[in-house]
């Protein structure tokens, strides 16, 4: 019995390679089914529910919850929301995550709007009616409260937030890097990630990765 139960996962695994596909945590609620075009990536362990429409070329990693139950949710082409990131609204709003927005890990957006290009760092909180201008940087831990308006091309930190100082073309230039790798990541994932056993050792010929993009800091100290 349990050779039969392996063949059967073994056989759902390769139709679903086959297909292109992947098992997601995909949930229809209220009669909303989430709508999610074929270029995006949803991580197996993230979970999309109700009224939620995701573009192309779109990444949603490992414990990211999108929970579109008592509001819309829309995530233009070429965002990525990261590892452990929620986004969810009060009732009757609206988040949206225009083009090419870039959450970064664990941030929760709730009810708010992000500008093109915008990227908002790791465990910053945007609340309500909140609206993030195009190309703006909102900096990791920052809290911005309800209903601030965020102009174009400006750096935010703090808690509660606060507007420091422009983006310059130079941070929008690394910025939009970053976010491309993002955007092919969910066509490397389709095509390499699958569930492995693990080696035991180390292999002699195991390869470097290549360094493809650096942080901020270092990226100005160097440029």
């Amino acid at each position: 019995m349990k050779e039969d139960k392996d063949y059967q996962i073994k056989s759902k695994g390769k139709r679903e390679k086959e297909k292109g596909s992947h098992v997601s945590n995909i949930f229809e609620f209220n009669g909303y089914k989430p709508v999610i075009d074929k270029t995006a990536f949803i991580h197996p362990n993230a979970t999309v529910t109700g009224n939620v429409i995701i573009g192309k070329d779109v990444y949603v990693g490992p414990g990211a919850a999108i929970r579109g139950d008592w509001g819309e949710i829309l995530i233009r082409d070429g965002c990525n929301v990261q590892e452990n990131c929620t986004i969810h609204m009060f009732p009757g709003l609206t988040v949206t995550l225009e083009e090419s927005a870039h959450i970064g890990h664990g941030a929760i957006i709730h009810g708010a709007n992000i500008g093109r290009n915008s990227l908002v760092g790791m465990n910053a909180v945007v609340m309500d009616n909140v609206r993030v201008g195009r190309d703006c940087i909102v900096g990791g831990l920052c809290f911005v409260p309800e209903g601030m308006e965020i102009p174009a091309r400006k750096i935010v930190v703090g808690n509660p937030a606060k507007i420091v100082k422009d983006v310059s073309d130079e941070m929008i230039a690394w910025k939009t890097k970053g976010t491309k790798l993002y955007q092919s990541l969910p066509k490397q994932l389709y095509d390499t990630l699958h569930p492995c056993e693990p080696l035991r050792e180390v292999p002699e010929d195991r390869q470097k990765q290549e360094k493809v993009f650096e942080p901020w800091k270092e990226r100005h100290k160097t440029g």
